[in-house]
């Protein structure tokens, strides 16, 4: 892989095109001290007036106008159609966590299209945030500290086993794959520890679990090997 565009120690926020709302990108680009736009995420940017570091993609989707008024150095154009701009920016930013929103929502086309990035790049830590949900490729070994009665859902993205604590249904023995055995609507019964045998399986949370999802992948040193 070529050098990485972004190359950083502090949590990234990157924000595509889709359908967002002003407060929620407002509140994560708070939450952090770079900003990254996918493409057209960086007119999403520029309507609340918030100016990225950083806007990677083939720019097929920003404006003009958004586009003229970058300042030198900050637009990074990548022509090649072969795969979505968000797998050409996390393939671009090596950071300890990346906070991806615009990626959720609008079209479930690109929804799919996002969550098969996860899988294509395991060594990265990504969590996709949408207005209802908040989503990540389950490292190796994960423990989460979620309030009783929580929502958690597993959805595979491909074959793969684990096994798990603090969950209602166990998990323990059970083969995943995408048209079989799925995990959709567990709920959390005491602290939740996941482990898995391959870097295949979503973990779905309530977007109001963010906070926590940080906080546990800040204490997860494990992580998957490249690909």
């Amino acid at each position: 892989m070529k050098k990485p565009i972004i190359q950083t120690s502090a949590t990234v926020f990157l924000i595509g095109g889709a359908v967002a709302r002003q407060e929620t990108v407002i509140r994560l680009a708070g939450m952090v001290n770079l900003i990254v736009a996918a493409d057209g995420g960086a007119d999403v940017l520029r309507a609340v007036g918030i100016a990225p570091d950083s806007v990677i993609g083939d720019m097929d989707s920003a404006s003009a106008e958004t586009i003229a008024a970058l300042p030198p150095g900050v637009l990074y154009r990548l022509d090649e159609q072969d795969s979505t701009d968000f797998d050409k920016c996390l393939r671009h930013v090596t950071a300890p966590l990346v906070l991806g929103y615009g990626f959720l929502g609008s079209r479930v086309d690109h929804q799919l299209a996002a969550m098969t990035v996860l899988t294509r790049y395991p060594e990265k830590r990504c969590i996709l945030v949408g207005e209802d949900d908040v989503l990540l490729l389950c490292p190796p070994d994960l423990r989460l500290d979620l309030p009783l009665g929580s929502r958690i859902s597993l959805y595979p993205l491909g074959p793969v086993r684990g096994d798990s604590e603090g969950l209602q249904w166990p998990i323990s023995g059970i083969a995943f794959q995408p048209d079989g055995r799925v995990g959709t609507s567990n709920v959390v019964s005491g602290p939740v520890r996941l482990r898995f045998d391959s870097a295949k399986m979503l973990v779905i949370l309530p977007v109001t679990a963010l906070d926590h999802l940080m906080e546990a992948l800040s204490a997860t040193p494990a992580s998957w090997p490249a690909l």
